[in-house]
């Protein structure tokens, strides 16, 4: 937005409308012809002027969310868009919330280590999801492939007996 407020249109237009008017006297003795084109211009370029401000004034309210929302405004929304997560059903979770669920995995995940021998590179791909948690369904994720973990450790103890 410009220094006249989007309203650039409306300023030469009324600027060419008042500068018509204001010559229309001067011209009116000269010749009946041009006394014609003053009458028709004159209204013209005014009925111009109206229609643009009436347009901007009216695209200044369509958009009025947009253009008119401060630069402290615009910073506390961003705040509260990345302070704020959301679970696929629309529930708000914490961040603390996350981090509890990323101690408790880490430390399932630690535990599941030192049962089972898994590849380095898996431990640490997991490692890396865990750190990364940002939503409940990727915490579900986890849990569930944990779980599945710990049945293959329990069944390779069985079958070590």
């Amino acid at each position: 937005m410009g220094y006249l407020g989007n309203h650039l249109a409306t300023v030469v237009t009324g600027v060419f409308a008042a500068t018509l008017t204001g010559l229309w006297p001067y011209f009116v003795n000269f010749a009946p012809l041009l006394n014609f084109v003053f009458v028709i211009c004159v209204p013209i370029t005014w009925f111009l002027t109206f229609t643009c401000w009436i347009s901007q004034k009216s695209t200044d309210y369509m958009h009025k969310s947009e253009t008119y929302v401060s630069h402290n405004e615009k910073k506390s929304l961003n705040n509260l868009q990345t302070t704020q997560i959301y679970t696929s059903d629309g529930k708000q979770i914490s961040p603390t919330q996350i981090k509890v669920a990323q101690n408790e995995l880490s430390v399932e995940l630690n535990k599941l280590k030192e049962t089972v021998k898994l590849k380095d590179s898996q431990i640490e791909r997991l490692n890396q999801e865990i750190s990364n948690l940002q939503t409940l369904v990727q915490i579900e994720s986890l849990k569930t492939e944990l779980a599945n973990l710990k049945m293959l450790a329990s069944e390779s103890k069985t079958k070590d007996k």
